[in-house]
């Protein structure tokens, strides 16, 4: 394989996103104001290399408060907790920075809002995913149904059809989520929707950016992690776009080189929680094996930011 000329066409735009950034900068600056360790509740993107490196910057990672020290401050990851996770975190007069991307923050108060006026919600979402576990704690329980798929429509029980608005997760399949809504729309045409789309900004860049070069490879990686729903959408995308191969990466050492022999035209893109170090990584891996050029597509840039919470806005981020 050594020596074969292979193309790499880099989409564009890939990897963080601005709620990713505003995560790790917080976990960073209260490292900085508070020094270590700073506590996190549930891995604040999910990007084991991310974590690993925040871990050696003196962050600790637990599942739960009781985990946490007296003492020691805690942060909550960008996918967002139940109402129950900061009443816990208040009751124990413990220091917490919530750390909930903006964007997944606006489809809690969407929600509250549907239920303040007395509707019942659907949200479609992965079940078990952390922003969907989130958002569902964020109302009485079974305030929330849940549907993955538009198979799952027609099953649904509600108390009154006429009564009913609908949330989304943030990272889900732009085109699936339109075949839910459609479903839903169908069966109850009555139902509110929100007000602006809840599939986020990146999401959406990401799988047009995605669409806009599968057909044009032979094969497409993805880097980023395999719990990490926006990162595994891309896949999904290529391939119903009939990419001929389409996989997920954490880093290098995951190239599955068999599968792209003979290949010479790969597109390579990243999830919103994957850094650009892992891509470039991903590339240098390549031309250790390959005469390598690369052709970027011309999707515009984003340029989104988050405002940080006021406790870690006026620290210096660690270097």
């Amino acid at each position: 394989m050594t020596g074969e000329q292979v193309t790499i066409v880099l989409a564009n735009p890939r990897g963080f996103c601005a709620g990713v950034v505003r995560a790790i900068d917080i976990v960073e600056r209260a490292l900085e104001k508070f020094g270590p360790p700073v506590y996190v509740r549930h891995e604040i993107v999910h990007n084991r290399f991310v974590v690993e490196s925040l871990e050696c910057k003196g962050a600790i990672f637990v599942d739960e408060l009781d985990e946490v020290p007296d003492g020691r401050p805690v942060i909550f990851s960008a996918h967002g907790v139940p109402k129950a996770v900061p009443a816990e975190a208040e009751s124990r007069r413990m220091l917490y920075v919530d750390a909930t991307c903006p964007l997944v923050s606006k489809v809690h108060r969407e929600a509250e809002r549907h239920y303040k006026d007395g509707l019942q919600i659907v949200m479609i979402g992965h079940r078990g995913h952390p922003e969907v576990i989130g958002t569902l704690g964020q109302l009485p329980e079974g305030s929330i149904l849940l549907v993955e798929g538009a198979e799952e429509v027609a099953g649904l029980e509600v108390r009154d059809p006429a009564r009913l608005a609908y949330v989304t997760q943030t990272t889900l399949s732009v085109d699936e989520t339109a075949e839910v809504v459609q479903a839903l729309q169908e069966r109850f045409p009555k139902i509110r929707t929100p007000r602006k789309e809840d599939i986020c900004y990146a999401t959406t860049n990401r799988q047009q950016a995605v669409k806009d070069i599968a057909q044009s490879c032979e094969a497409l990686l993805v880097v980023g992690a395999p719990n990490s729903s926006n990162s595994r959408r891309l896949v999904e995308v290529a391939q119903k776009l009939g990419c001929p191969f389409a996989a997920l990466v954490q880093r290098a050492a995951d190239i599955p080189w068999e599968a792209l022999a003979g290949k010479t035209r790969v597109g390579l893109t990243a999830g919103a929680s994957a850094p650009e170090v892992l891509v470039q990584e991903v590339i240098d891996a390549f031309r250790a094996r390959h005469e390598v050029s690369i052709e970027y597509s011309s999707t515009p840039d984003e340029d989104v930011a988050f405002k940080l919470p006021r406790i870690v806005a006026k620290v210096t981020a660690a270097a």
